[in-house]
């Protein structure tokens, strides 16, 4: 099911989509015996009160996205293609679709920092998974009742307890998936990635179908070589180049308004870091700017002023500076 609903004081257009069946969880309940598992019992009646229906959001138009190509200077490829795709669907009643991508570079450079600004630009959710720090495989499909511990993976857990139906979800460093030598952590991806069999998607542990087909996908890699090529032929490959120096600055600037603007001490500090601050932060990569920022914001204030001077940025903990070359 589908409807479109305009939602107040947003630019973006909202529709309603049903992510599972409601009917189908209540036999599924109905039909469990009673040494059956209480978490999942808990969960189907979570699935009942919640209902199906979440929203599906696309904007209105094709956005402005000049900011986002000068605050992301190393990622004008990935941009080009998704002002493509947004000016497809907003042209027509057609719900967002935007390609699967991995995006390819070494750590530290902002793909996470992209991911998110993605999510934003879509108005939709945004969930974050680090397969590197995962061991177990199940942690995007669910585990089956049979394992210890068994639970629902993160697919299923941001559809069910998100609002969206097509939100943003990011794979972070696939290409250091580890798991059991029984379960292929990266399985999952063959039919999520795939429009129509993502439609019926079936989490191992709540074993019911769910519609993820309206999931936008971004995943992360360092190394193209560890990833089996079925996946890499369901996504669009972009390589993530080391910004230059004025990208690096105009970098700094955006994480340093990002921190400033997201919490309410921070409307205490000036609205821009001075040029001086901007050219030692570019020789950093995206990751250690971020931490040196908010670090800087602890000194200054520790030191009793509102604003960053060069003396409250130290070298971030065991980060090396980026060398840019020119």
């Amino acid at each position: 099911m589908s409807t479109a609903v305009a939602l107040p004081h947003t630019l973006p257009i909202a529709g309603f989509k049903d992510v599972y069946n409601v009917a189908a969880v209540e036999h599924a309940l109905a039909e469990l015996p009673s040494s059956a598992n209480e978490a999942l019992k808990s969960i189907y009646e979570r699935m009942i009160k919640a209902g199906g229906t979440r929203f599906t959001v696309k904007p209105s138009g094709v956005p402005a996205m000049d900011t986002l190509y000068d605050e992301l200077p190393n990622f004008h490829e990935a941009l080009d293609d998704i002002r493509k795709q947004l000016a497809l669907c907003t042209s027509s009643n057609d719900a967002l679709e935007i390609q699967p991508m991995l995006l390819l570079g070494v750590p530290g450079i902002g793909k996470t920092h992209f991911g998110r600004k993605l999510a934003d630009l879509l108005a939709t959710g945004f969930c974050f998974v680090s397969m590197s720090s995962m061991t177990a495989g199940w942690i995007l499909s669910g585990s089956s009742l049979q394992w210890k511990n068994a639970k629902p993976g993160k697919v299923f857990e941001t559809l069910m307890n998100g609002k969206y139906a097509n939100p943003l979800m990011m794979v972070d460093e696939i290409d250091k998936a580890g798991g059991d030598h029984q379960y292929d952590p990266l399985g999952s991806l063959y039919a999520l990635l795939e429009h129509d069999t993502a439609r019926s998607f079936i989490d191992e542990f709540v074993d019911i179908p769910v519609d993820a087909s309206g999931v936008t996908w971004i995943a992360t890699a360092n190394d193209v070589s560890r990833i089996p090529e079925p996946i890499l032929n369901r996504m669009n490959v972009y390589e993530i180049e080391v910004p230059d120096h004025a990208g690096a600055m105009r970098i700094a600037a955006s994480i340093y308004t990002e921190i400033r603007d997201a919490h309410a001490w921070g409307k205490q500090f000036p609205a821009a870091l001075e040029p001086v601050l901007l050219d030692r932060l570019a020789g950093y990569a995206p990751r250690e700017m971020r931490r040196a920022l908010v670090a800087a914001f602890g000194n200054a204030k520790l030191a009793g002023h509102d604003e960053i001077l060069i003396d409250d940025l130290a070298e971030p903990r065991g980060a090396r500076k980026v060398r840019i070359g020119f």
